[in-house]
């Protein structure tokens, strides 16, 4: 029985540690990779509050426990 408490208590902290919020650069900097992994040379990253998003098809990511969204805009040449 004590076996299957710690199993249980493990498994637990396990999924708090997984789905721990990430600090808005590090997410900015997972999603700038994958970017320029695609090809794309020309665009913008933004860190912004919830307040600031005018447009909901440019959110990317949300971070810091969802209170900042970071928009992407692929800039003209």
């Amino acid at each position: 029985m004590k076996r299957f408490a710690l199993v249980v208590i493990c498994c637990a902290l396990a999924t708090s540690a997984i789905a721990a919020p990430k600090p808005c650069e590090e997410l900015k900097a997972e999603i700038e990779a994958k970017i320029q992994a695609s090809g794309v040379t020309s665009y913008t990253l933004e860190i912004v509050t919830n307040d600031e998003v005018h447009d909901k098809n440019m959110v990317v990511g949300s971070c810091e426990n969802g209170t900042k969204k970071i928009i992407y805009q692929k800039n003209d040449r």
